[in-house]
C-alpha cells in the first residue's frame, strides 16, 4: 500500500513529499533522514503528534532537524493537516475507476501543488512574523 508523507515549508511554500509503504518506526528514521538531505543547509522544524511511531528512544533525529510535539488533539496545529483539508476539499464527489487512480490523482495534487497555494494553505501570520525577522 502506497502512502504519502510531506513536510511543507510556512515561509516559502517549498514542499518535500515521499511515497511510503505503511507507517513504522524504521520508515520514520528513513524519513528523517531523507528529509534531513532535502536543502541540507536548512534547518528544519516537523511537527508530530501523537502517532505511536514517533515515540522511540531509538530514533536518530539528524541535527538540521528538530521534532515538534503538538498537544494531543489539537491537529489544527499541525499545518499538513490545512493542506490535507485542502484535498479533502477537492476530493468531494468525485469517482475514481480504481485505487490506483484515486493514487495518481493524489500523487498529482500533492507534487504538483505550488508554492504560492502552500503559503495561502498555511500560512500563519505568528509563524511568519517570527521567521521572517
Amino acid at each position: 500500500m502506497n502512502s504519502f508523507t510531506s513536510k511543507l515549508s510556512l515561509i516559502n511554500g517549498d514542499s518535500f513529499v515521499w511515497k511510503i509503504n505503511g507507517v513504522s518506526t524504521n520508515i520514520f528514521q528513513a524519513y528523517l533522514r531523507e528529509f534531513s538531505t532535502h536543502n541540507p543547509k536548512e534547518y528544519k522544524i516537523v511537527v508530530i503528534d501523537d502517532a505511536g511511531f514517533y515515540f522511540t528512544k531509538n530514533i536518530e533525529v539528524p541535527q538540521n532537524i528538530v521534532l515538534l510535539r503538538i498537544p494531543p488533539y489539537n491537529p489544527e496545529l499541525n499545518p499538513c493537516e490545512h493542506v490535507w483539508q485542502y484535498i479533502k476539499n477537492r476530493f468531494k464527489n468525485q469517482r475514481f475507476k480504481s485505487v490506483k487512480s484515486l493514487k495518481e490523482w493524489l500523487s498529482e495534487m500533492l507534487c504538483d501543488m505550488k508554492p504560492e497555494t502552500i503559503t495561502s494553505i498555511t500560512g500563519n501570520q505568528h509563524f511568519l512574523k517570527t521567521f521572517n525577522n
